[in-house]
Order: C-alpha cells, then sequence, then structure tokens
C-alpha cells in the first residue's frame, strides 16, 4: 500500500508543479504589463526582470495553489478513473480514505505553504518587489536619457540634451517644466550633471544658464552661474498596500483608519486564512469530484475544476463588493464562499465513503 500510494504522491507532486507554473505564469502576465509600462522607459536589464517575475510569485500563490492542488488531484484522479485503477483499487480492499491519503499529504503541506505566504511570505516578498522597482528605476533613469531625444520620464516636464559625455554629464540642456499649471517654466544651460536621489527623485546641477518663468501675462527670466533641480520620474511611486502587510500589522492598522479602507484591511486579513483553509476542503473535495468527471478524463478534471474557482471567485469578489457598499458583513462576506465550498467538499467526500 505504501508503494501505490508514494507512486500517487509522486504522480501527483509532478501534475501540481506543472499546474502551478501554467497557472502563476497565467496570472502573472497581466502584473508584467502593468509594470512594463514603468520599467520599458529606462532599459530594465533581463536580470532585473528575472528578479521581478520571482518576487512576484508568492503574491500569487494564495490563489494558484489551491487551484493547481485541486486541478492536479482531479487529472490524476480522473487519469486512474479511465485506466480502472480506481476501481482496482476498491474492489482489492482499499476504501475512500486509504485511496485519497496521497491528496491528504499533498493537501497538508500546501496548506502550510499557503498559510506561511499568507502570514509573513507574501507581505515581506511585496515590499521587496516596491524597494526593487524602485531602486531600478532610480539606478536606470540616467541611462535612459539619450542625446539628441526628447524626453518625458520626468513627470510633468520635457527634456532635451545635445551631448552626453557620459551617462551623468551633459551638455546643451532644455528642459520645459509644467509641475506648476500657474507658472510655466523653460529652462536652458550649456552643462550639468545629474544624480539619483532618495525615492524615485533625480538631481540636476546645471552650470551657465538661463530660467525664463511665465505666469499669466509676466515673464521673468533669470541667469545662473549653478542651479539645483530635482524632478520626480514620471512613475510614480508604488504605495505600501494591504497586501503588504501582515495579519498582525493589519489588525493594528483597523482601528485607526476610516470605515471604507477599515472594510478593505478587514477583507484582506480574512482573505489571508480562508484561502489557505481552501487547501484542506481540497482534500476531500478534489478524489470526490474527479469521480464525477467519469471517463471525460483530463478535459472533464480540467473543466469541473475551472468551474469550481470561477464559482468561487465569483461568490469571493460579490461578496466582497457587498462588504464594501456596506450592506454585508464583512466575516460573512468573506466566509460565505470557503464555508460553501466547505459544505459541498463534506457531503461530497461523504457520498464517495458510503458507496
Amino acid at each position: 500500500m505504501k508503494r501505490i500510494h508514494r507512486a500517487i504522491v509522486k504522480e501527483l507532486a509532478l501534475t501540481f508543479l506543472l499546474s502551478l507554473a501554467s497557472l502563476n505564469f497565467i496570472l502573472m502576465m497581466e502584473k508584467l504589463l502593468r509594470l512594463s509600462r514603468v520599467l520599458s522607459g529606462i532599459g530594465t536589464s533581463v536580470f532585473d526582470m528575472i528578479k521581478i517575475i520571482l518576487l512576484l510569485q508568492p503574491q500569487l500563490f494564495l490563489l494558484t495553489i489551491p487551484m493547481a492542488l485541486l486541478l492536479s488531484t482531479l487529472f490524476v484522479y480522473a487519469r486512474m478513473n479511465i485506466d480502472n485503477e480506481l476501481v482496482i483499487l476498491r474492489t482489492s480492499g482499499m476504501n475512500f480514505w486509504e485511496v485519497s491519503k496521497p491528496v491528504v499529504v499533498l493537501g497538508g503541506l500546501c496548506f502550510l505553504i499557503n498559510f506561511a505566504v499568507s502570514l509573513y511570505i507574501g507581505p515581506k516578498s511585496s515590499i521587496i518587489l516596491r524597494e526593487e522597482i524602485t531602486n531600478i528605476i532610480r539606478e536606470r533613469a540616467p541611462f535612459a536619457i539619450e542625446e539628441g531625444q526628447f524626453t518625458t520620464l520626468f513627470r510633468d516636464t520635457v527634456l532635451f540634451v545635445k551631448d552626453k559625455t557620459d551617462d551623468k554629464t551633459m551638455q546643451g540642456i532644455f528642459l520645459y517644466d509644467n509641475r506648476n499649471k500657474n507658472e510655466s517654466k523653460v529652462l536652458v544651460a550649456k552643462q550639468g550633471t545629474i544624480s539619483t536621489k532618495e525615492g524615485l527623485n533625480i538631481a540636476f546641477f546645471l552650470t551657465d544658464g538661463s530660467l525664463n518663468m511665465t505666469k499669466g501675462n509676466k515673464t521673468t527670466e533669470l541667469f545662473f552661474r549653478k542651479y539645483n533641480l530635482i524632478l520626480s520620474l514620471e512613475a510614480e511611486t508604488i504605495p505600501k498596500k494591504n497586501a503588504e502587510l501582515t495579519p498582525a500589522e493589519l489588525m493594528e492598522k483597523i482601528p485607526v483608519i476610516e470605515k471604507k479602507r477599515a472594510l478593505n484591511a478587514y477583507t484582506e486579513l480574512h482573505r489571508r486564512f480562508s484561502l489557505p483553509l481552501m487547501c484542506v476542503f481540497i482534500i476531500f473535495f478534489g478524489p470526490s469530484l474527479s469521480l464525477m468527471a467519469g471517463k471525460g478524463g483530463k478535459l472533464g478534471g480540467l473543466t469541473l475544476g475551472l468551474a469550481v474557482f470561477t464559482f468561487y471567485y465569483m461568490m469571493l469578489i460579490y461578496g466582497e463588493n457587498l462588504v464594501r457598499s456596506g450592506r454585508l458583513v464583512h466575516y460573512i462576506g468573506a466566509w460565505f464562499p470557503t464555508a460553501v465550498l466547505g459544505i459541498f467538499a463534506f457531503f461530497m467526500y461523504r457520498r464517495e465513503r458510503t458507496r
């Protein structure tokens, strides 16, 4: 029996890893597209993109680990059902619980991993990701300024550099500054150097130039030998979100913020516990659901798995929207989809075990 369980666990683990990689890749594309709009203009290296992709993974695990667990269970047990292996195991004396033990092993491991992701790994990776993106933008910004071309990298400004002697030294500088909508500025300088500042700010040290300021019908012209200018990059600093807070930090934040933001924090807090708990319910739900696929095999299992998660996430999103609108108490809206899945899993498992 142990040899049979090891063989099933091995097949489950391989299918789980392939499913997890596929689901993470699909869900990651939307995040990468958003980040590419920020990073494409500064010449991000392949190594930087690899680091960003790796740091994105823990944020997706809360969703994709339960999905991959269910899909791998449906794939493997549906395949065993087609090959009549389940029939042979049942007729040889193994009850449904013993047949399901490999899923218990994998599901328990998934629960522990997802719980660790929920409590610590996910928030920590989100913070590191934000810091990494900030550092990449700040460090690569000087390289994005090209000679002989207009640059709109900085917020509400247009920069033109005639010549660059090196990456941080420029000559023939023209800059249009429209950050103050009531007072436009045009700055011209013979030479300048660029350096990075804290956050997404870039400092320019300019020499030998003039500054023209227009306010209404009035124009002022100033000449300077030295001029310090700080510009902010077009990409805004990513704010610290609820996803970057641990459950303990969320509980500390809730009493001191306004009601609407508190509801969002409550929703995030409940999600941190309800999503890992799905792995436990799938332990009982997956094997019994795979038998419903009948002779549909992997295609039938895939269809059932996607249908279950579509229904679950529709209820989850709908419940969260009701909570935000004040029509539903936050703990009911957050836990109702998981409770429905748990009740369904219990009855499905009980039905198959008594057959």
